[in-house]
């Protein structure tokens, strides 16, 4: 299981995750594997054996990408260069690309939009 929190008024991401929830953060404007952020996952079962947990923050910006996908998705969805498509597309996309199709499979993207003040 995995956790975000956008907080737009002050450009925050707040996540954290247990389990199998891979979360990615892919910066705006850069395409290289350096422009991206990976989740922390601590082992541990939902309902059983948690773990001690610490929440990251981190600063977003409009254009950034969070990519959530369980473990019916293989992990080279994250390998890809870059992704411009609309978050609907992209979601389609891995999910049609990286389904593992012997497990379930859960992939969200969203994209931030900027502070609507």
């Amino acid at each position: 299981m995995s956790a975000v929190s956008f907080d737009s008024e002050h450009g925050l991401i707040t996540w954290l995750g247990v389990g199998n929830v891979r979360g990615i953060l892919r910066r705006s404007g850069d395409s290289s594997h350096s422009s991206r952020e990976e989740l922390l996952l601590r082992a541990g079962v939902v309902g059983g054996r948690i773990p001690p947990l610490q929440a990251a923050v981190l600063p977003v910006s409009p254009g950034d990408t969070l990519l959530l996908a369980s473990d019916g998705i293989r992990g080279e969805f994250a390998q890809e260069p870059a992704y411009s498509e609309a978050p609907q597309r992209t979601a389609e996309f891995i999910l049609s690309t990286y389904a593992r199709g012997n497990d379930d499979a859960l992939v969200l993207v969203a994209r931030v939009v900027g502070n609507q003040q």
